[in-house]
């Protein structure tokens, strides 16, 4: 069985020490703040407090996606060692990353035909992201090849479930996915939007909740209708969030309270430069294996 590297994007939200954990190489993106350009590097380059306390004064962020050269010279350098590669790629629902990368791939194959490469649309973001990395990491260990590690990508990435929420709507009425009007309404009012991932990896509002004393309850209560066996569900539970980790606290204690058998604690991360950009501070979202997800 040829020696293969499992390859995401700085998206995945995860920690440098959890992705050493797992084994999983990276692409970072970029991002920038007040017009500088930064590197996604998982909070190195510029704290997730120091980001997050520039967004609440007001900074100007953006962010661009990895491009296909930047894609091909990072491919490059693994194929170049040996080995063989499988890449998943953010979510092609939220980001061109997807396209760029695939391009690129189809470039690494004729440059290098003796390898394996596959690529995958994760239909995934944020640490729902990471914990599909995670989860092909253990896979991987227990012996899969990338050719079945690869299949079984395919066939359970839309049995990954995001649900999060925000209790700030500033910058989702600023990203547009959010109207002025609703957004002004929703801040007098304390509304609290519960969103989730649908089965094309785009970002739906699925209800308006008013305060956050009712959205985290109700966040918890998805994982109960959506998890993998129910309340007996055994496999890993990821949180995020952007600078309101009291928050995510809360989320985690009702997880692990609902969910005796859970593989481990809650894992909880913060949400990257990239996605955060969009997000702004008091994002919490909740990832788990569940049903099949929905439009």
């Amino acid at each position: 069985m040829s020696d293969f590297v499992l390859s995401c994007c700085s998206t995945a939200d995860l920690s440098a020490k959890k992705f050493d954990e797992l084994g999983v190489s990276y692409i970072c993106s970029t991002f920038r703040l007040n017009g500088t350009t930064y590197p996604d590097d998982l909070g190195k380059t510029i704290t997730y407090e120091e980001f997050y306390k520039a967004m609440a004064d007001g900074a100007d962020t953006s962010t661009s996606q990895i491009n296909q050269d930047e894609f091909k010279d990072y491919f490059r350098e693994i194929l170049n060692s040996g080995k063989d590669l499988l890449h998943l790629s953010l979510s092609s629902g939220i980001s061109g990353t997807y396209n760029s990368a695939r391009l690129a791939i189809e470039e690494m194959k004729q440059e290098f035909p003796d390898r394996k490469i596959y690529h995958v649309d994760s239909l995934a973001a944020s640490s729902g992201y990471g914990l599909f990395m995670a989860k092909l990491s253990e896979l991987k260990a227990q012996g899969m090849s990338i050719e079945e590690l690869y299949q079984w990508a395919e066939d359970n990435k839309n049995k990954l479930h995001h649900w999060f929420f925000t209790t700030d709507l500033t910058y989702f009425v600023k990203g547009g996915r959010v109207s002025k009007a609703s957004g002004f309404i929703g801040g007098v009012l304390g509304i609290c939007p519960l969103l989730n991932v649908n089965d094309e990896g785009k970002l739906i509002a699925r209800e308006k909740i008013r305060g956050k004393k009712r959205v985290i309850p109700r966040i918890a209560e998805m994982m109960k209708q959506h998890a993998q066996g129910g309340l007996d569900y055994s496999g890993r539970c990821f949180i995020c969030n952007s600078a309101c980790l009291e928050d995510a606290q809360m989320v985690a204690e009702l997880v692990e309270e609902a969910f005796p058998k859970l593989t481990g604690k809650v894992e909880i991360f913060d949400i990257g430069t990239t996605i955060g950009s969009h997000t702004g501070p008091g994002t919490v979202a909740l990832f788990f294996w569940g049903d099949e997800r929905v439009r």
